[in-house]
């Protein structure tokens, strides 16, 4: 890369244009596996810095009114004829840099107005994806938040994607906005019947027919659990002859679970194929809703999770055994209305009572039924319905660290194997999704799971631990992926301890002026903002950047507890 003629490369560039040379002529097949994965985090972490240093030049070229000059309608269509880039993709960078990039105001350069993400992202912990959807979360934030509570709110959601993934964090972003706005003031029940819409588009020339709209949230409840059962991979498959399309289950209703795994294993069909599948079985005189049978072990039926403190003051988020959210108003009225499991927490995320709809007959479901101990003379192997509710009232999804699979794809893991003496209560039960479940073994490259002590911050959670080649620590770790208020808890923590190490970076960096007598005049490293600036030099209590006061749950600062 050189210069000549209208092209300007600075050392800076070429530099980088080198080193991608240099990558491009590397023989990667004499690369061991851990040099191969390195090598790949490293070029994702400097693609992800690199974007913060377009934001810049994006900046300035805005700022020199360059588009203006080339008779350009606007920094888009600029930035789409120069890069060739779609209109879409022009869009979405300039934006990005509005909010990512620098202030310049009268010549002086402010910080970005996502200043946390903006950070996170030149620092290359967090990609464009992260970004974007910080920002759409921020969107949604109720007007009556202030300013400070929304750099705090920010600086929580950046901190979360520093360690976290993109698709996290829309559920934190609805956990944060529960919080904020727990009467409903943002979106109340009756605006979303307001958008609720289902259209079936005029039955094209090739029989074909589209389909679009919006869907409640007890909409989405009640089918979830439907296609958790009936667009599981090898259920109603059209082009499989031996495909089961009927109400059975692997275990218990009828279907041969051999043949539903050769099933399984001959299904080439996409998500959305089986989504179609599913409801073209449901719809059938032979099927319907009320001959659902049974998925993994338990009727095809919503469970509705909510805390104490949610059922009290009837305000918050309810979540259901896929992952959805409903408001606590229409959890409480399907509760009534329906035939779905409620099942209400305490504040360490353990059923305090678990029950059906008043529509269900049959014999109520008792304590007894939820701890799971076994009956006197038996040895139960399969856990009971009542215990598969428990456990996704508490885990409510795949408890491997990293997974993301929600508890309506899990089965029942026993903790220490009921071939070892393990019993089937459930203290000694987990979730566990199909391709997690296969990796606990005594093999070599084995998983292991444990229950975690009293003296453990997780008490009573199963931890995973890994083999030696992936985490030679060989120390138990915990799935956050499906417990918000946890990942929202650790954040506050880093915050904190972030915090407190630019305050004592400052106390030292004042000590050392005190002693030269005022001579330095070297700039202490105090972050990213002038908020936390601002606190660091105060101690860490000192303002909205230094995060919440106290509390096991954290907090989004200034005062707001999560």
């Amino acid at each position: 890369m050189g210069t000549g003629g209208n092209h300007y490369s600075s050392d800076a560039t070429a530099a980088f244009g080198a080193g991608v040379d240099a990558m491009l002529d590397t023989n990667f097949t004499r690369l061991t596996d851990e040099q191969v994965v390195a090598m790949l985090r490293e070029v994702e972490a400097d693609k992800r810095r690199f974007v913060a240093v377009e934001h810049r030049l994006l900046v300035e070229i805005e700022q020199r009114r360059i588009p203006e000059k080339a008779e350009a309608r606007s920094t888009t269509q600029y930035l789409a004829t120069i890069l060739r880039l779609s209109h879409a993709e022009a869009a979405a960078r300039v934006n990005a840099a509005k909010l990512l990039g620098p202030r310049l105001v009268g010549g002086e350069e402010l910080e970005p107005l996502l200043a946390h993400t903006a950070a996170a992202q030149a620092a290359g912990e967090i990609s464009v994806d992260h970004a974007w959807r910080i920002a759409k979360i921020l969107k949604r934030l109720p007007v009556h938040v202030d300013a400070i509570q929304a750099e705090a709110v920010e600086q929580q959601l950046a901190e979360y994607a520093r360690t976290g993934w993109p698709d996290d964090l829309p559920r934190i972003g609805d956990r944060i906005l529960a919080f904020l706005d727990p009467d409903g003031v943002l979106v109340q029940d009756k605006d979303r019947q307001r958008m609720r819409e289902l259209v079936i588009g005029k039955q094209r020339v090739d029989g074909m027919s589209a389909i679009r709209g919006e869907i409640t949230p007890e909409l989405r409840a009640l089918l979830d659990p439907v296609l958790a059962k009936l667009a599981r991979p090898g259920m109603c498959n059209p082009e499989d002859a031996q495909s089961p399309w009927t109400t059975g289950d692997s275990v218990g209703d009828g279907i041969d679970p051999e043949v539903l795994q050769g099933c399984v294993k001959r299904d080439l069909r996409s998500a959305g194929q089986r989504n179609h599948d599913a409801v073209l079985a449901l719809l059938r005189p032979e099927m319907g809703p009320a001959h659902l049978g049974q998925h993994r072990g338990m009727p095809v039926s919503t469970v509705v999770t909510m805390t104490v403190a949610e059922l009290e003051t009837a305000a918050g988020v309810a979540v259901t055994a896929s992952g959805g959210r409903v408001s606590i108003e229409e959890a409480l009225k399907l509760a009534q209305k329906s035939i779905p499991w409620l099942a209400v927490l305490n504040h360490t995320g353990m059923p305090l009572y678990l029950g059906r709809g008043k529509r269900m007959t049959g014999k109520p479901v008792t304590g007894t039924a939820v701890t799971g101990k076994a009956v006197t003379g038996t040895v139960p192997r399969m856990a009971n319905p009542a215990q598969r509710i428990a456990l996704i009232a508490a885990e409510r999804g795949c408890t491997r660290p990293g997974c993301d699979a929600p508890a309506t794809m899990c089965q029942v893991h026993h903790v220490t194997e009921w071939a070892k003496g393990g019993p089937t209560d459930i203290d000694n039960l987990t979730l566990a999704c199909d391709a997690c479940h296969a990796r606990v073994h005594d093999g070599p490259g084995g998983w292991k799971t444990v229950k975690l002590g009293e003296d453990s911050k997780y008490a009573g959670r199963t931890g995973w631990i890994a083999p030696a080649h992936i985490d030679p620590s060989g120390v138990a770790q915990v799935n956050h992926r499906h417990h918000e208020k946890e990942a929202l808890a650790e954040s506050a923590a880093k915050i904190r301890a972030r915090t407190e190490r630019e305050s004592r970076r400052h106390r030292e960096w004042l000590a050392r002026r005190s002693c030269s007598g005022g001579a330095q005049n070297d700039e202490p490293d105090v972050g990213v903002s002038a908020g936390s600036a601002t606190v660091a030099a105060a101690g860490p209590q000192a303002g909205p950047a230094a995060g919440p006061q106290g509390g096991p749950d954290g907090g989004l600062g200034a005062g707001l507890e999560v």
